[in-house]
């Protein structure tokens, strides 16, 4: 008897001083992100972690996934259509998949920086999109205020307007507004999921990458490219998006922490990824990068047609106002 008291003890205070939880929480939910740890969004996601630990009082467990650890997004959210408590960090172009409307958010020039674009996707029209998506693809979003900066080109070679792009094999994702807008500036449009983009530029399967600054350092692409081109050519807002049947689960005061929770999240991330924009290109230059300004207006110029080719031309109309609001 007093040695099985003695054990027990002993058990207990390994979990104790280990920081194994005593108790399980009653849900997990697993983040996927194609992020470093090193982004400052995933400053966001630990605070959402630790944010849902304490507003639901240890009922909900969340577990971080960075570089995509779980898999490419296409295959996460697949795992959530099929009901499993898995989230993950996307744009609107791969949910046009399933509602078109989402699309738009990742066409070319768009908005400017995260306030404005933030306007939009806590408005009333964007909150119509999250429950189409609910309705038609068993998808939840949390929040869509994950703000990671414009997106620029990281090439070999110089580039100065459109012309300079031709022929040039650039990885962009695969949805249709990504693609269409590499193509208009002049660019292949090569699909490959992020995880595999330093290889294939090392191996020279791919050319040139567009994506935003904190992304690129996290992948060290400065060791595989030599030129930063700022076209900021897409403003880069992206959601957290879960299981609708496993939210739908939850008790709904739940649902409201994992909202809340995620919203509070999406602008720590949001606000940190905007101070930190000068620092990284400083670091680039000091890795070896040739940071160029040019003229945007010829890409924009090439660009503007890709909201009437996807038929995103009257919404454009209707967001860019709620952005300017």
């Amino acid at each position: 008897m007093k040695h099985t008291l003695t054990s027990a003890l002993f058990v207990a205070g390994f979990v104790i001083a280990s920081g194994i939880p005593v108790f399980a929480a009653d849900h997990t939910l697993s983040v996927n992100t194609a992020l470093a740890t090193s982004d400052p969004l995933y400053k966001g996601l630990e605070s959402f972690r630790d944010g849902v630990a304490a507003a639901s009082d240890g009922k909900i467990e969340i577990k971080l996934f960075p570089n995509s650890q779980l898999g490419p997004d296409e295959d996460v959210l697949e795992q959530a259509r099929a009901g499993a408590p898995v989230a993950v960090i996307v744009d609107g172009g791969r949910l046009a998949t399933y509602v078109n409307e989402f699309g738009v958010l990742g066409a070319p020039y768009l908005a400017n920086g995260y306030d404005g674009i933030r306007k939009v996707v806590t408005s009333d029209l964007f909150e119509g999109w999250v429950g189409k998506l609910q309705d038609e693809a068993q998808l939840q979003v949390l929040s869509f205020n994950w703000w990671q900066g414009e997106r620029q080109l990281w090439t070999r070679k110089s580039i100065a307007t459109p012309d300079d792009l031709a022929g040039l094999r650039m990885r962009t994702p695969g949805a249709p507004v990504w693609m269409e807008t590499v193509a208009a500036m002049g660019a292949v449009a090569t699909p490959m999921p992020f995880a595999d983009v330093y290889s294939a530029l090392q191996q020279h399967v791919i050319d040139a990458v567009e994506a935003q600054l904190p992304a690129g350092q996290g992948s060290k692409l400065f060791e595989v490219t030599d030129h930063l081109t700022k076209t900021a050519h897409i403003n880069l807002i992206t959601g957290m998006v879960t299981s609708g049947e496993w939210f739908d689960g939850l008790p709904a005061e739940l649902q409201v922490v994992l909202r809340e929770e995620a919203l509070k999240a999406g602008d720590v991330g949001s606000y940190g990824t905007r101070d930190s924009l000068a620092q990284i290109e400083e670091e680039l230059k000091a890795a070896g990068m040739t940071v160029e300004e040019v003229d945007v207006d010829v890409f924009r110029k090439a660009t503007a047609g890709v909201y009437d080719k996807l038929g995103y031309g009257e919404l454009r109309d209707t967001v860019q106002a709620i952005a300017a609001q």
